[in-house]
């Protein structure tokens, strides 16, 4: 594929051939769901093509965090004009493991087949990540990793590998769109068996089927936030993330708004000509903060990072910059990798949990 080096090809091409292996038994549970959902071959194959050629995948993010630079990634991003994989900022809404060797490194050797551990693979190189957008939730396809998010272009698709949830699990149904069975017939099970998929609840088949064209073609996006954090299509992108060739639109939380960082996003959409559109945000005050959801922590955590006993995207930021220039000051919750972490489960609980901040 023009524009690609060879470690990223071999990782598209290592993806291919492997869905091709189980392509027969893949077509077999399709077909069979297919029958007993009375839905035709030639409707499913018209959905799936207009799945590829409009489906955008969503790439969130936190605006505000600091990068290696000490820039926050907006700053970075208005800068450098790209979206960057955490081998090169350094940071993760993740795991964070950046280094040869660490963890991340390790499950990317595994699961790409040593593409990217030749001795001529750049760290720029590695893959992005981030989540085919099918349901169209207002909130993305996987808040769990960012407040904001970019939308692709679609053709971008086309250069990105696919795993049916998360990949640091080295999911057995991975795909490319040349070979996009596994991954559908991984949809197709879920929605015949459990009526949901993707976040989803009382879904089937053919609900989706008729999703795809009313809502993915069209590009109707819901408003009513979803609060999906585990289960989404992952989109590993090969190649770099132009923000002026490669995204349409960035979807960012009204938290932002009238502050210095949203001052920056909306430079950026600017600058690279791309559409801004704020989601509904959410807020949670500090006493409503459970403490059986993501560990016992966090409601002494929402209480001290609190602005007017509430939370949001940009008081969590906020906490996150200070944990970054003052990591004495929060040396009695632990290590500056402790906090770190804690704040990104509150991020988790503020999605569960939290109140629209807008309509």
């Amino acid at each position: 594929m023009m524009g690609l080096t060879s470690s990223q090809q071999q990782a598209l091409d290592y993806f291919t051939a492997y869905a091709f292996t189980y392509k027969a038994e893949a077509k077999a549970t399709i077909q069979h769901i297919l029958k007993m959902s009375n839905i035709t071959d030639e409707l499913f194959e018209h959905a799936v093509h207009q799945m590829k050629t409009t489906a955008q995948i969503g790439v969130h993010f936190h605006p505000d965090r600091p990068t290696a630079t000490m820039l926050n990634v907006a700053d970075s991003m208005l800068k450098h004009g790209e979206v960057k994989s955490q081998f090169e900022t350094l940071i993760s809404n993740g795991k964070v493991s950046p280094l040869p060797g660490g963890d991340r490194d390790l499950w990317e050797e595994k699961i790409f087949g040593g593409a990217y551990q030749s001795n001529h693979a750049k760290m720029n190189e590695r893959p992005k990540y981030g989540a085919l957008n099918l349901m169209l939730h207002p909130d993305g396809p996987s808040p769990r990793f960012g407040s904001c998010y970019f939308l692709l272009a679609p053709n971008v698709s086309s250069r990105s590998t696919f795993t049916y949830l998360d990949s640091h699990q080295n999911p057995f149904e991975k795909g490319t769109y040349q070979e996009f069975d596994l991954i559908l017939a991984a949809l197709l099970e879920e929605l015949f068996t459990r009526e949901s998929a993707l976040g989803e609840k009382n879904l089937t088949p053919t609900r989706f089927i008729h999703h795809v064209f009313s809502s993915i073609k069209k590009g109707r996006r819901g408003s009513v936030a979803n609060r999906n954090l585990n289960h989404y299509m992952e989109a590993q992108i090969h190649g770099p993330i132009s923000l002026e060739k490669d995204v349409e639109v960035l979807v960012a939380d009204p938290s932002f708004k009238n502050t210095t960082v949203g001052k920056t996003l909306e430079q950026i959409c600017s600058r690279y000509s791309i559409n801004l559109e704020w989601h509904m945000g959410f807020t949670l005050h500090e006493d409503d903060v459970p403490a059986d959801f993501r560990g016992p922590s966090m409601p002494s955590l929402a209480k001290r990072i609190s602005k007017e006993k509430f939370i949001d995207a940009h008081t969590i930021g906020l906490a996150v910059m200070d944990l970054k220039q003052n990591p004495d000051a929060w040396c009695d919750r632990g290590t500056y990798e402790e906090v770190l972490q804690e704040l990104m489960l509150l991020w988790h609980v503020l999605v569960k949990y939290g109140r629209p901040m807008e309509p």
